[in-house]
């Protein structure tokens, strides 16, 4: 099972951070979408096996839940797709080595996030809604508890715990960078993504299917709860990713690294 130096690792962020903002539109719009909807799928999976499990299981139903959660991150990172929580890391990798401009780092977040959000919703509205898989009892109960302790959440509680969120995440896409086959990158990214919803940190991607599939079913939250949670985790979830990965790796690794010619050419079209 080969694997790639953290110095190596830095490399290979950076590189994709520049493959990333660079995508079409299209392929933004797409691949964001998909993001969204794994990500999804993987919380409803979550959702589905532990909210029958015993009140006395508590914490090992969190365990439980984290273990499978991780197959929406693996679904992206191996088939193919975009997240907004990925992109803080590597397109701010790319930003950092000078590769990557400004507004084309805002752009590729922007869009990504807008696909996301949309993927996210359809797979609330479809599946947990219209085929009822969230809003029938013991699910019912779970995803509207869990959605109401999110939006329960002060702002600064929860910009920490999206900070939280996204260090873990960060690192489980940085360690995927590191192997070279998909065992690899499968249990580079299980641990971490495991180890946030465990502990419960707060995922704005998540969120987007959790917090509108509590609202379809009739709860009592609002859009504006939606809305005033989701400003503090996107703001530490971007700080997560962004400074404590990406700013820390770059200034480790590759602050004062010589440029590959390649990178030099990246360099030359982003300016």
């Amino acid at each position: 099972m080969g694997f790639q130096t953290p110095q190596q690792i830095s490399q290979i962020a950076a590189d994709n951070g520049v493959k990333k903002a660079s995508l079409s539109l299209t392929a933004m719009l797409i691949l964001g979408f998909l993001g969204g909807a794994f990500i999804s799928i993987g919380y409803l999976l979550s959702i589905r096996i532990t909210a029958g499990l015993p009140a006395e299981w508590a914490t090992l139903g969190n365990l439980i839940g984290g273990a499978v959660f991780p197959i929406g991150l693996i679904l992206i990172v191996i088939a193919g797709g975009e997240l907004i929580t990925g992109n803080m890391m590597s397109v701010a990798m790319g930003f950092f080595t000078k590769r990557v401009t400004l507004s084309k780092l805002m752009s590729n977040w922007i869009i990504i996030t807008v696909a996301n959000f949309v993927g996210a919703l359809f797979v609330a509205y479809v599946f947990g809604h219209l085929v009822g898989l969230t809003e029938t009892e013991p699910y019912l109960h779970k995803t509207i508890a869990t959605a109401q302790a999110k939006v329960d959440a002060s702002f600064i509680q929860a910009l920490l715990s999206g900070i939280g969120c996204n260090w873990l995440v960060g690192l489980a896409i940085w360690m995927a960078y590191s192997a070279e086959d998909i065992s690899g990158k499968i249990l580079a990214i299980w641990f971490p993504i495991m180890a946030f919803v465990a502990i419960g940190f707060q995922h704005v991607v998540a969120n987007m299917f959790v917090i509108p599939a509590a609202i379809f079913a009739g709860s009592s939250i609002s859009w504006g709860d939606y809305f005033n949670n989701f400003v503090p985790v996107f703001i530490g979830n971007a700080i997560g990713g962004a400074i404590f990965v990406s700013a820390a790796y770059w200034g480790s690794y590759l602050k004062n690294a010589p440029l590959s010619e390649a990178a030099k050419n990246q360099k030359k079209k982003a300016s």
